[in-house]
């Protein structure tokens, strides 16, 4: 069962896009100082040849998913530079598998990972999010090759927060 139901993912979706660029700095701030790998994995994008713009969809599903975990009311722990490592490893295996698997295989292991997934809400968020992203760009011919380092770092915030214990805010 995830962590992070839909009542507090629908929450923090309400709260962060009703921010003013003031609350968001706030929060981003708050970010630098509980999770600061999770924001430099983003704040490095511009290193890796990453628009402005998509560094910005980035910040925002950032944004969303750590007042995700706020709204949850668990005690998170930082999630380090090794943990966000071995979770890309592990997803990049995952979709290196279901991109070598045949037809209806590869969309069963892509099926099978989407609903063993221990944080559903936040990884359907994410993904669907990343997808009218995409699919925005798209329309205006404006895809770049380090499009993929976004989608890569989106589904590793949502991954290194399905990984991570957690413990009873008051426990």
């Amino acid at each position: 069962m995830s962590r992070i139901s839909m009542d507090n993912l629908a929450a923090a979706i309400r709260k962060v896009r009703s921010m003013s660029l003031k609350e968001k700095e706030a929060l981003t701030e708050e970010i630098h100082l509980q999770q600061p790998h999770m924001l430099a994995s983003c704040l490095v994008q511009s290193q890796l040849g990453v628009a402005p713009a998509a560094v910005e969809f980035l910040l925002h599903i950032l944004l969303v998913c750590y007042q995700s975990m706020k709204e949850s009311g668990l005690q998170w722990p930082v999630i380090t530079e090794d943990e966000q490592e071995r979770q890309m490893q592990r997803w990049i295996g995952a979709v290196q598998f279901s991109e070598h698997a045949m037809g209806s295989a590869a969309d069963g292991a892509r099926e099978q990972y989407a609903s063993q997934h221990p944080e559903q809400p936040l990884l359907a968020f994410v993904v669907s999010e990343t997808n009218q992203w995409l699919r925005e760009i798209s329309q205006r011919n404006a895809e770049a090759q380090s499009d993929k380092f976004v989608m890569m770092a989106s589904m590793n915030f949502v991954n290194c927060i399905a990984g991570a214990p957690v413990s009873s805010l008051h426990g």
